[in-house]
């Protein structure tokens, strides 16, 4: 079976922010997701704060999820902070499961 965007943000609204009751996907924390032709996946995301304590800990829990979800450890993720993370970022579901209104 081809990996597709979809079955990774399937994966990845499977893993939760430790601090916020959101799962990173809907948190805006996925920038992007690319699939290579030999089925390699990278992964770039941010977090909510440059100082967040939980940095290598929810980096890797992005990681093995995705692993775990695909049967494969051809994943990689890579943590940026340009653009810097900001609110306007969650998506209109997590804006509702947040309780914001738009």
């Amino acid at each position: 079976m081809a990996i597709s965007d979809q079955n990774v943000v399937e994966i990845l609204k499977t893993v939760y922010d430790p601090e916020i009751p959101l799962n990173v996907y809907d948190l805006g924390l996925i920038y992007s997701i690319d699939i290579a032709p030999d089925s390699s996946v990278r992964i770039t995301m941010s977090l909510t704060t440059a100082g967040c304590p939980m940095a290598k800990t929810l980096t890797q829990t992005v990681r093995d999820a995705v692993c775990a979800g695909i049967s494969s450890d051809r994943v990689s993720v890579d943590l940026v902070w340009d653009p810097q993370w900001n609110p306007a970022m969650i998506s209109p579901e997590g804006r509702v499961a947040l309780g914001m209104t738009r």
